[in-house]
């Protein structure tokens, strides 16, 4: 659909209703029930305005054409319960129970811009966090005694409430004995421990005494449309700023996305070309437990709100952080590593594909392989539009390094490495795939209307026809599998990996103050103002005093493969599967619930390169026979069945001995596995805390990867 033309579209249908909602502001809402011992945080007229228009968007313009209704008021509900008290240690079964009254009327009550009854639960929520961290601190400094088989269960989502106090008396109390046991390993005093925990959770508490009712409703929100689709979102004034960073691709900081899992910060993503990725001293998983400036002390950031986390990792070019990680795969009982980072301006669209050539030796003579790794698909548009000759691009950075691979390295063939490459630019993923074929169809896009929209690259020849190899895994996603999709489709190369992310979805990104008239902008603004006054609160306006309503991310379209097949929800299945060290079952769209399903259209006009189909069976023939061989490979099995084992678990033990003998147990495992892999390539073994040096570490997956590329080149000779 033509953006212009959505656009005036929505502002036709908003105006209306709009209109209709400022008319009303003066109406006397509904009373919000009060939640007794607490200050109770209420929601704004502003944000009951906005609930409403985010309602009429999904209707009108989500790809999905759902009606909220009641099914959606319902699990809206558990939603938002979840979302607030993850592993059940918060709300009391009879709080749940109170909160069922609101399960079929959400839907009327963001209809008519109504937050009376999710703000209402956050208060019950806000009371209780109050009360157990309040006791929390109390059992600081009196721990239970706890008996040698005691264990303490952290993470009780698939568990019933708990109907008592003293019933989540017992889970924080032993939490509380696990934290301290936690401590104790590290070697510290018991006086120390007891300061550190207590300074933890008076953190907590004034954490959440800075909650606010802009918070509330991002909250609210995102629970509502998760529910819809897991791309849907709304950012309020706040995280709208943080989002047009984002998109203008430039930040400064350590170079991560962060997000919280169990109120501790974990890595979600290492951004390519950032200080933690050139540093390698960070990986996706890793969980931050502290963090202290150049010469400051440390600060236990376990349960901080994610901003105020961010806010203390973020700054300014130039700048240090030092960080305490648990590693991923260690358990959170494990020494804390401390690292030291150079925060630097994160540039996005100026991550640079990088190349570098690898030699194996092939039926006795050697067989060169050019790796190109994309981190994300990037480009400078402004300085394209601007007419810059040398503006950066995905397309023509790989393409320069394919005439260097091609006419001075002299590469025999070419893998394109789009592992943990989570997209970008969709331009990018079309003109890349341009490289690899003459010209034709690269993608499908299927709109509101049912339109089927054909993106083709239509420069005709190729940049490298020799053999091709795409190497992917789970965080690959969106034009990473536009790209892998076309290759494969076309028979133009070899997928290898893990299934990836099966991101399929278009989103639009709208400012909704630009989908209002601005003389209705200064008349809401009015009326909110003259409301604040009365409540005792404030609204934040913009430099020209209008007030904010921030940014929609709304579903409009699909992608689709130019064989019919949607990329959404299966994502791109590699011709040579590899085990995934990403949780298959927790990672990827197939995992949301609310994610649109896989579907196909018919397949585009387009010509394959070549029938790869028997030389396809002929390499995983190949392949397994060398991992039935390999040590690398049995040790990745293993690696990878400790970490489902341990995922699989929702409690340690309170036992300070058998904590310290499971963990020792996994490190020495680890460093055992280390050794014997170092010695399969004649390298010396290592001591616990010894640290590799980074052309030490070898990249089993990609290895294998050229091994398959010449196996490829034996297997295609006669056909060319």
């Amino acid at each position: 659909m033509d953006f212009k033309l959505f656009k005036e579209m929505l502002r036709r249908v908003l105006l209306v209703t709009f209109t209709a909602a400022v008319l009303a502001c003066s109406a006397a809402p509904k009373s919000q029930e009060v939640v007794q011992g607490i200050t109770n945080i209420k929601p704004d007229e502003q944000q009951g305005l906005v609930c409403k228009e985010i309602v009429a968007l999904i209707e009108h313009y989500n790809y999905k054409k759902i009606t909220i209704n009641d099914s959606i008021s319902s699990l809206v509900l558990d939603k938002f319960i979840k979302n607030l008290d993850p592993s059940k240690t918060y709300f009391l079964s009879s709080d749940i129970k109170d909160f069922d009254k609101f399960r079929t009327t959400l839907d009327d009550d963001f209809r008519q811009g109504d937050l009376s009854a999710p703000f209402y639960i956050f208060n019950v929520y806000l009371k209780r966090y109050n009360e157990w961290i309040n006791y929390s601190l109390q059992k600081i400094k009196t721990p239970g005694t706890y008996g040698p088989n005691d264990t303490y269960v952290y993470d009780r989502e698939k568990m019933p409430w708990v109907a008592t106090t003293a019933g989540l008396n017992d889970i924080w109390g032993k939490r509380i004995k696990y934290e301290m046991v936690n401590l104790e390993i590290a070697g510290t005093s018991t006086a120390k421990n007891v300061e550190t925990l207590t300074k933890r959770y008076q953190n907590l508490k004034s954490q959440i005494a800075k909650i606010n009712n802009q918070d509330v409703f991002q909250s609210i929100m995102d629970a509502f449309t998760e529910t819809i689709d897991p791309h849907t979102n709304y950012f309020n004034p706040t995280n709208a700023a943080q989002f047009s960073e984002d998109m203008a691709r430039s930040l400064e900081g350590i170079g991560a996305r962060l997000k919280l899992e169990n109120e501790v910060l974990k890595i979600d993503e290492i951004i390519p070309g950032g200080p933690a990725f050139k540093s390698k001293l960070l990986s996706a998983g890793d969980r931050i437990v502290g963090v202290a400036q150049a010469t400051g002390d440390f600060e236990d950031i376990i349960g901080w709100r994610i901003d105020n986390s961010v806010a203390k990792i973020k700054g300014p070019k130039g700048t240090v952080v030092r960080l305490k990680i648990i590693p991923v795969g260690k358990e959170m009982s494990s020494k804390p590593v401390i690292i030291t980072l150079t925060r630097d301006k994160v540039i996005l669209e100026g991550q640079s594909a990088k190349k570098k050539v690898s030699t194996i030796q092939s039926d006795g003579k050697p067989f060169k392989v050019g790796i190109i790794s994309v981190p994300a698909f990037y480009a400078d548009f402004k300085a394209a539009n601007a007419g810059d000759p040398n503006y950066k691009s995905t397309t023509r950075d790989v393409k320069l390094l394919i005439d260097t691979l091609k006419n001075i390295d002299k590469v025999d063939a070419i893998v394109m490495d789009l592992r943990a490459n989570g997209g970008g630019s969709l331009v990018e993923a079309i003109n890349l795939t341009g490289l690899f074929i003459d010209k034709g169809p690269v993608v499908q896009i299927k709109g509101l209307d049912g339109k089927i929209e054909v993106n083709e690259d239509t420069n005709a020849g190729a940049a490298w026809t020799g053999p091709f190899g795409v190497l992917v895994d789970r965080l690959s996603a969106s034009a990473s599998e536009i790209f892998a999709g076309a290759i494969q489709d076309y028979g133009r190369g070899v997928i290898m990996g893990t299934q990836t992310y099966g991101k399929g979805t278009v989103q639009n990104s709208i400012d909704l103050n630009n989908l209002v008239n601005p003389s209705l902008l200064q008349r809401l603004a009015v009326l909110i103002s003259k409301d604040a006054k009365v409540k005792g609160g404030s609204v934040a306006l913009s430099k020209d005093g209008l007030p904010q309503l921030g940014l929609f991310n709304l579903t409009m379209a699909k992608f689709y493969r130019v064989n019919g097949s949607s990329t959404q929800h299966k994502g791109v299945v590699p011709d040579i599967l590899f085990p995934s060290v990403y949780p298959l079952d927790k990672i990827g769209e197939d995992t949301e619930p609310s994610a649109l399903p896989w579907d196909v259209i018919p397949k585009s006009n387009f010509v394959a390169v070549r029938d790869l189909t028997g030389v396809r069976s002929e390499l995983v023939k190949l392949h397994d026979a060398r991992m039935a061989n390999s040590l690398d490979y049995k040790v990745l099995n293993e690696d990878i069945a400790d970490m489902k084992k341990r995922d699989d678990e929702n409690s340690v033990p309170l036992s300070e001995q058998k904590l310290k003998a499971e963990r020792d147990s996994l490190e020495a495992k680890s460093l055992a596995r280390t050794n014997m892999l170092r010695e399969s390539r004649g390298l010396p073994p290592v001591k616990k805390g010894d640290k590799i040096k980074k052309d030490e570490n070898i990249d089993f997956v990609q290895e294998e990867s050229l091994k398959v590329m010449a196996d490829l080149n034996k297997l295609i000779k006669p056909q060319t």
